[in-house]
């Protein structure tokens, strides 16, 4: 009777876990070097380093677009100065996703970039984000 209770309560708590998991890592809620061009973003995230974002189909608000990733190359990690250097290539990508982002006020740069430790691991991508301000529906592409 007692091993019947401590089961019953044993699957309800694993059950309880799944439905929290899924609220948590939901179907947008992807890792950051996992995003790809043409993705759009609930929201733009805090902080200096990023793992995870969370996706939404471009057809719903959203603040931000995923627009380019660029892949450095492999090698020893070339530090942060290089990697900034890196952003710079931003810019002309967003002019051939969506030249008319580059006249459009609202539209910022926001970049997601491999720090030491997310190198090791075999980071390379520096994602370029057009953030959106306020959030839109429909792709920058148009």
């Amino acid at each position: 009777m007692i091993g019947g209770i401590v089961l019953t309560v044993l699957v309800v708590l694993c059950i309880g876990a799944v439905i929290v998991f899924k609220a948590v890592i939901g179907p947008g809620n992807v890792t950051a070097t996992d995003v790809a061009v043409g993705d759009c973003l609930a929201e733009i995230p805090d902080g200096d380093e990023v793992l995870r974002v969370q996706t939404v189909g471009c057809d719903e608000p959203h603040a931000g677009e995923v627009f380019a990733v660029l892949l450095m190359p492999d090698g020893d990690f070339p530090g942060m100065e290089a990697i900034e250097a890196y952003h710079d290539k931003c810019g002309p990508e967003l002019a051939t996703y969506s030249p008319a982002a580059m006249t459009d006020d609202s539209v910022q740069l926001y970049v997601l970039y491999p720090t030491a430790e997310t190198w090791a691991a075999g980071d390379r991508a520096v994602t370029c984000i057009a953030t959106l301000d306020p959030p839109r529906t429909g792709s920058l592409r148009g």
